[in-house]
């Protein structure tokens, strides 16, 4: 287990938490999909939604320390659109699975994408812009607008009749979360340096941790076929 160095390490923490919180809820969601017709349990949906939200969050905060963030986003938004080529084609052959359409890597893809022009923006209107995506986000959510005519307009949180999507983390309100991780990125980390100082010793939990936040993509890409596969095969 190598960890990369020059990294914040509370990010990585965090991240590390969060993923590993994303591995629980889709195996307690696979379980309710093959076994419960779906129908999940409020808590579960609660932690789905908020852990997602967190880790957008940590994301904005990653983008003000990291480089080439066009680069990084365009990778992620292509893992995005593996998942939904996989899904397509594993529905295809009557797998019982959604279709990702729009789901967390496709929108930190695009996030990171228009990052430049926003690091560039001053905190206060970046927080003002923010918590309007967010509000309009909600407002979408619960009806503020009715469902549309148009089938591509999911991505800003518009859907159409019928539509559905095993991951869907729209552009609002989620651009506006990750616009406020970056709005407390440029307020806690201006020197760049961990808040917690240099970590010394070698506890294993912590760098479990550390290196889990570090290989987020991967885990993230590859745990839901490794889940869906075993509860798929002790269907068989």
């Amino acid at each position: 287990m190598k960890l990369k160095q020059g990294r914040i390490i509370e990010i990585d923490i965090l991240r590390g938490i969060c993923i590993l919180g994303m591995v629980v809820v889709h195996l307690l969601m696979n379980y309710y999909d093959f076994y419960q017709n779906h129908n999940y349990p409020d808590f579960l949906r609660f932690f789905f939604d908020w852990g997602g939200i967190i880790f957008v969050v940590l994301s904005g905060i990653a983008v003000t320390l990291g480089h080439h963030p066009i680069k990084r986003g365009l990778l992620v938004f292509a893992a995005g659109m593996i998942c939904t080529l996989v899904t397509y084609g594993l529905q295809e052959f009557d797998v019982p699975i959604l279709v990702i359409r729009f789901g967390i890597l496709h929108c930190l893809g695009v996030c990171m994408i228009v990052s430049p022009k926003l690091l560039q923006t001053p905190k206060t209107v970046l927080t003002a812009l923010g918590l309007c995506i967010i509000w309009v986000g909600y407002w979408f959510e619960s009806g503020g607008v009715s469902l549309v005519e148009n089938r591509y307009l999911y991505p800003l949180g518009l859907r159409y009749i019928g539509f559905s999507s095993g991951d869907y983390f729209p552009l609002a309100p989620h651009l506006g979360w990750f616009i406020l991780g970056i709005v407390l990125g440029r307020l806690l980390y201006k020197k760049r340096t961990s808040l917690l100082g240099k970590m010394k010793g070698n506890f294993f939990p912590v760098n479990f941790l550390r290196w889990c936040g570090q290989q987020s993509l991967w885990i993230y890409l590859l745990h839901q076929p490794v889940l869906y596969g075993v509860f798929y095969l002790l269907q068989i």
